[in-house]
């Protein structure tokens, strides 16, 4: 295979990336990133094991932010109602039909611009029982206040989701309650804690490939990388203001899998939201191009999702198959910032 006219990609791992690089990484054919992005995985990865995580809405709708994309914001008129946060026997149930059904990792969602601490004494309690399931946990709860990660943290939590969910550049055109360094932030108090970092974003919002560039950058360009990069694509919700928004080129939505498992080739690369309209051959070329890790169920907060039984018929006929590993051999703090560089 000639490879001449492309760049070598060098899988040493950077946090130095500029935009430049990144968007060559985007104009390379699109069969040569492919090709390239699938040797990077396969020196970290098992390229036939997917991890699978499910994740539950504990606490929905009445979120006071105004994110563009979330049916969950009172500043919406949505079909999404406020509902209080679940109870602990209903956390457990769901976490006992979710490792009944292959997921390694359970995730918690709440609906809030950040938790209170009598609310987080009840997700603690969550924490604590559904890692008696040996499973890992995982919560997206939204800013944290000082003390609050170091409390997660002892209660055993694996993972904190909190995405950065599009560029710096692009950020205003889609939230404005809160700003791109609070989202930094609460990253750097989840790290400065231990805990591990689920951290990506969503792309299909209007944006264009720069921005998408850019947030891979912001990713890739963290102390560390996160140990789980989700990429979402739009979901488009009646009545949020991206409802109307052009579809994303399912190439391009591949293409920036591809980029993500080069800039950063020992994350875990979810898809996430927006599988729902995916075919089972755009995601074939997703799992081809890096992805290594689905969120599974029937609803994803409160949008739909492929059902398990789907997810595992298509992994059967790729003959991939869900990961029974927990996938928690490194240390938050022990990833090598090493050099590396783009070289003809």
């Amino acid at each position: 295979m000639d490879l001449s006219s492309s760049p070598t990609i060098q899988s040493q791992l950077r946090h130095d990336w500029t935009i430049a690089e990144i968007l060559n990484l985007f104009e390379i054919p699109f069969t040569d990133l492919l090709y390239q992005a699938h040797t990077v995985h396969r020196q970290y990865f098992d390229p036939n094991q997917i991890q699978a995580s499910t994740l539950l809405s504990i606490k929905t709708g009445g979120c006071p932010e105004d994110c563009a994309y979330c049916p969950q914001s009172v500043h919406h008129q949505t079909s999404v109602e406020s509902e209080p946060l679940l109870s602990l026997n209903q956390v457990v149930e769901a976490a006992t039909q979710a490792k009944a059904q292959g997921a390694g990792r359970f995730c918690m969602g709440a609906a809030w611009r950040s938790p209170k601490e009598k609310s987080l004494e009840k997700i603690i309690g969550m924490i604590k029982e559904v890692k008696t399931l040996g499973l890992e946990t995982c919560v997206t709860l939204g800013m944290l206040a000082p003390g609050q990660a170091e409390q997660l943290k002892a209660a055993g939590l694996d993972y904190y989701n909190h995405n950065l969910d599009t560029s710096p550049e692009f950020y205003e055109e889609i939230i404005t309650t809160r700003t791109y360094q609070d989202r930094l932030d609460t990253l750097a108090q989840v790290r400065e804690a231990g805990i591990h970092v689920c951290c990506g974003g969503i792309v299909g919002m209007g944006e264009e490939r720069s921005h998408r560039a850019g947030l891979l950058a912001s990713l890739a360009n963290l102390p560390y990388h996160p140990e789980s990069v989700p990429i979402n694509q739009l979901v488009k919700v009646a009545g949020t203001p991206l409802a109307n928004a052009p579809s994303l080129d399912p190439f391009e939505f591949v293409r920036t899998v591809a980029c993500a498992r080069i800039l950063m080739p020992q994350s875990f690369v979810r898809l996430s939201a927006g599988r729902e309209t995916m075919s089972d051959e755009l995601q074939a070329l997703c799992f081809f191009a890096g992805a290594n890790s689905l969120f599974c169920g029937d609803k994803l907060l409160t949008t739909p999702n492929p059902e398990m039984n789907r997810d595992q018929q298509l992994l059967k006929r790729l003959g991939l198959a869900f990961s029974a590993t927990k996938n928690l051999e490194k240390t938050p703090n022990s990833t090598c910032q090493c050099s590396a560089s783009l070289s003809s």
